[in-house]
This record gives C-alpha cells, sequence and structure tokens, in this order.
C-alpha cells in the first residue's frame, strides 16, 4: 500500500482552446498563446508531483488532455471532467488521478433538497450551482476509497446585472451582494450534498478547490459544518493547513490569491475525521500543506491568478 499520497488543487485560470471566446471583453488565446498556457501549466503539474490534482477554471477538458500529454508525470494519468451544457459556456472543474478510481464520476448540478434562494432584485431564485460540483472516489488502497469533491463557488466580484451601474455606489453594493448570497447558498448546497451522500455512514471524504473566501469566513465554515450525525458520527470537514503536523511557522508564507492587494488562502483541502489525528477513527494524517505560488506576484499571460494548494498525506499502516 502506498504509505504517503499528495494531492493538491489549482484554479488554472480561463483555460480554454485557442480561438474560443470565454468572456466577453477578453480575446481568445492565439495558438501561441494557448500553446504557452498548457505548457507552463504542464510544468506546475509535474513540479507538484501530486497522485490526485483537482483543477478549476476549465472550459474545455479537452485542453486538460493537452496539458497531461505535456506532462512527464500525468500522460497515463485518469482525467474525470464534464464539458459545459449546450448554449452555456461556464468555466467548470476537472479531475487528474494517478490513482485508480472506485467508481464513475459523477456531477452535481441542482442545489440539493430543492433548495431555492432569492437574489436581489432578480425573479427568478437560484436553484444550481454556478460551477457543477464533481464526485470522484479513488482508490487509495485495496477497499480503502476517498469520496473527493472538487469545488469552485461563486467569486467575490460583483454580479452586476441589466441596469446597474458600475459607478454607482447603491448598485455596486447591490452586485457584491448577490455573489456573496449565491456564495453563501452554493456553501449551504454543499453541505447538504455532503450530509445526504455520506447518510450518516462514516466516509472517508474530501473537499478541495476555489472557495474564493478564506478558512474562517462563513460560507467556508458553512462546508465544513459542525455536530454529528444521526449514528453519532463527526460530520466535520476539517482544513487541512490546520491539520497538518509538521507546520513551521518561521516559515508560513501560505496564499494563493492577491485581491485588491490583500494576501490570501482562498484555495483549501478539507478533509473528514478519517485525516485527523485526534480522532479515534483516523486512517491517516496530514503531514504538511505547501503553496506554489511565486507566478502569482511574478505574473505573466500564460500563468494563473492562482497559487496551487499542495497536501502530503500519510497512511497509517493496514
Amino acid at each position: 500500500m502506498q504509505q504517503e499520497i499528495r494531492f493538491a488543487t489549482f484554479n488554472v485560470l480561463n483555460l480554454a482552446l485557442p480561438g474560443l471566446r470565454f468572456y466577453d471583453g477578453i480575446e481568445p488565446y492565439t495558438e501561441q498563446q494557448y500553446e504557452a498556457k498548457v505548457t507552463w501549466l504542464a510544468r506546475q503539474l509535474d513540479r507538484l508531483d501530486a497522485d490526485v490534482i483537482a483543477l478549476q477554471e476549465v472550459f474545455c477538458q479537452s485542453a486538460v488532455r493537452d496539458v497531461m500529454a505535456r506532462s512527464e508525470r500525468y500522460r497515463e494519468a485518469h482525467h474525470v471532467g464534464f464539458e459545459p451544457e449546450p448554449g452555456k459556456l461556464t468555466p467548470s472543474v476537472a479531475l487528474i488521478t494517478r490513482l485508480p478510481l472506485a467508481a464513475p464520476a459523477v456531477k452535481y448540478t441542482e442545489l440539493p433538497r430543492g433548495l431555492s434562494v432569492p437574489l436581489l432584485e432578480l425573479n427568478e431564485p437560484m436553484t444550481r450551482f454556478t460551477r457543477p460540483v464533481l464526485h470522484a472516489p479513488v482508490l487509495l488502497a485495496p477497499g480503502l476509497a476517498l469520496h473527493v469533491f472538487v469545488v469552485h463557488l461563486k467569486s467575490k466580484r460583483p454580479d452586476y446585472r441589466n441596469g446597474d451601474s458600475e459607478s454607482e455606489s447603491a448598485s455596486i453594493g447591490a452586485a457584491v451582494l448577490r455573489s456573496m448570497v449565491r456564495r453563501g447558498a452554493e456553501a449551504l448546497g454543499l453541505r447538504y450534498l455532503l450530509t445526504d451522500f455520506a447518510g450518516g455512514r462514516r466516509l472517508p471524504l474530501m473537499v478541495m478547490g476555489d472557495f474564493n473566501d478564506v478558512a474562517d469566513a462563513v460560507p467556508t465554515l458553512m462546508v465544513m459544518g459542525g455536530g454529528r450525525g444521526p449514528n453519532g458520527y463527526d460530520e466535520r470537514l476539517f482544513e487541512c493547513y490546520r491539520l497538518q503536523s509538521r507546520r513551521d511557522p518561521l516559515r508560513d508564507v501560505g496564499y494563493t490569491h492577491v485581491y485588491d492587494g490583500n494576501f490570501e488562502t482562498i484555495d483549501h483541502v478539507l478533509v473528514s475525521e478519517e485525516f485527523n489525528l485526534a480522532s479515534p477513527h483516523a486512517l491517516g494524517e496530514v503531514l504538511n500543506v505547501a503553496y506554489l505560488n511565486d507566478h502569482v506576484i511574478f505574473r505573466s499571460p500564460d500563468t494563473s491568478d492562482h497559487g496551487a494548494v499542495l497536501v502530503r498525506v500519510r497512511l497509517f499502516g493496514s
């Protein structure tokens, strides 16, 4: 059994094929720009050398396969991802794994339990995840599956709608509120999804991705949950950064994003109690968390505006 397993999450920033207009106001990639981006991403994945990698801001799953083909370590890895719905070009998520899948992956588009959240000054309530959640069970060892959920919650970018003024404070405030409500609704929907999926069972879970909020923000805490399930199981998730056993505070330079001049860690890896040493049911421990983030400061057109998060986990012996 492989004793140490490495997990990573990385928002790759607008991974799209050349010639595809993914946002208004942003020119599509040329062939040269696309080649530079996928080559750079392939190098970053090789540097991470993670067994399981979650990706966000993927507009074309075929572009992920191009990145894998240009890498040294992931040419034979498994790739899981779903293309956007027809007529809706929105970024999605993906998973790359060198470990086998225990079952086919599933995507969740609708908010669970019929959750319907009104949005300010809009007629239609929010009933869907902005970007579908990806669930893939990964086989860590014979008979031991880790259920990995890849997420990308709504950003802090104001949600302007028709008629909103981007220079008038009240309109800006309304747009910011919509974004905040959407992120909160997605966080609650994700918590419902995780609770319903576990169904009172003790299952190893991992949620990783771009939460667009820091670890102690309300939406992130909603995803982490609290309390115990119907069978007394601890339903909480724990942030790996706070669990790591080899943290060095003198070398703590963890951040994954810079927003309005603020250095923030908004990309997270959360785990269930099976990876918390304080739990009597621990199957392993989080050794350390590292951040690949130099490119966030020294930006170039082919890089990402997010750092990657790398988590090393040690499984206990059988």
